[in-house]
């Protein structure tokens, strides 16, 4: 009998040491250690073609499917607010080669929100269906490519963004697109989000609670607007009745001014906390600017920097030895049977933009 007893409490013992050490990895959790060298090989390009974000998810046939966005080459890169699409590759390996299957999102005419471009992509599965949030726009001015930043009908095309979602029972198949974004700016003008809402970033949870991150900006009588803050909205479907939540996220209460701090928001449900990767715009996360930063929040709602914070320098390192010349964007995590992978990135050829790839980075767990 008494060593009956001595193997229950044995028992008892080893469930709580289980206990508290998933705890600890879910609150230590260090994607920067697991970041290894990269090979050349693991970028997807076109020569054709910038191609940009990139959102990768493994399909019932095994194989894994890139979501991403391109525009021409020669219509240069600030094209992008004019005539992106979101595409879609596919590849036997989730580092690649990912072969590009055709435009799953195309212009569909201006009578559309989202009539003129769609980039931004972030793919879920939940209950046996494939939910693409994007962002889209529609704009009036007739415009000569390429354009320049410094274009006011380049500001008016970047004014109409907007975030819907789409539907489909395969991630290479037909998309179902809605009249109406998932989402709206705010009819209060003082809002921070009244001008645009851009890139969002979208996670479910065990129970079936959707969280969304976005991007937004306010107007202040500018092209530009206000700067750049995020905000998070709660529904309990991936396609409508998102909810707003008062509370601006991803800043710091440090008494400084930047036109944005964050940029880019990937977010996952994983261990029972949502995670974001942002890329810190200007270092206030990891003192490294253009890094990936690691936050964490257990209601997807209240955030802060994660016990480990950099993700990926602002220049990673290639398998030869060398560095890259441009700051990886646009992060995205791929998790499988509950261990993370593969980080993925937007990655600028050259400084000055004149190509662009996707960039699957090994991480080893």
């Amino acid at each position: 009998m008494r060593k009956k007893y001595i193997l229950i409490i044995l028992s008892l013992i080893s469930v709580l040491l289980i206990n508290k050490a998933n705890a600890q990895s879910t609150d230590d959790l260090n994607l920067g250690a697991m970041v290894q060298p990269v090979p050349l090989a693991n970028r997807f390009l076109d020569s054709s073609y910038f191609i940009w974000c990139g959102s990768v998810c493994k399909g019932n046939d095994n194989k894994y499917y890139m979501l991403y966005s391109r525009w021409p080459r020669k219509d240069g890169y600030m094209a992008w607010v004019i005539e992106a699409e979101i595409a879609v590759a596919v590849s036997d390996f989730p580092q690649g080669p990912y072969k590009h299957i055709k435009v799953i999102l195309p212009a569909r005419g201006k009578q559309y929100w989202d009539g003129d471009c769609t980039l931004n992509p972030t793919v879920l599965k939940f209950k046996g269906k494939y939910y693409l949030y994007y962002m889209g726009l529609s704009a009036e001015p007739k415009v000569t490519l390429p354009i320049a930043i410094q274009n006011k009908d380049w500001w008016a095309y970047r004014n109409k963004q907007r975030i819907g979602v789409a539907v489909a029972e395969r991630l290479d198949g037909d998309w179902k697109r809605f009249d109406h974004p998932i989402i709206d700016v705010s009819t209060d003008s003082t809002a921070d989000d009244a001008l645009l809402m851009t890139n969002p970033g979208v996670a479910v949870n065990k129970k079936g609670k959707f969280v969304m991150v976005y991007k937004e900006v306010g107007k202040n009588g500018t092209m530009r607007g206000s700067n750049v803050k995020y905000g998070v909205a709660t529904s309990n479907s991936p396609i409508e009745g998102f909810v707003k939540e008062s509370k601006r996220i991803f800043e710091r209460n440090d008494g400084k001014k930047d036109w944005m701090i964050a940029e880019d928001p990937f977010l996952c449900h994983y261990n029972n906390k949502y995670y974001a990767i942002v890329r810190d715009v200007v270092g206030r996360f990891t003192g490294d600017v253009g890094a990936w930063a690691l936050l964490q929040s257990d209601n997807g709602i209240d955030w802060k920097e994660s016990k480990y914070p950099k993700v990926i320098d602002s220049r990673i390192k290639w398998e030869d030895g060398t560095k890259a010349t441009s700051q990886l964007e646009r992060p995205c995590l791929l998790i499988e049977k509950d261990k993370p992978i593969y980080l993925f990135g937007a990655y600028p050829m050259d400084p000055k933009r004149n190509w662009s790839c996707n960039v699957a980075i090994p991480l080893k767990y």
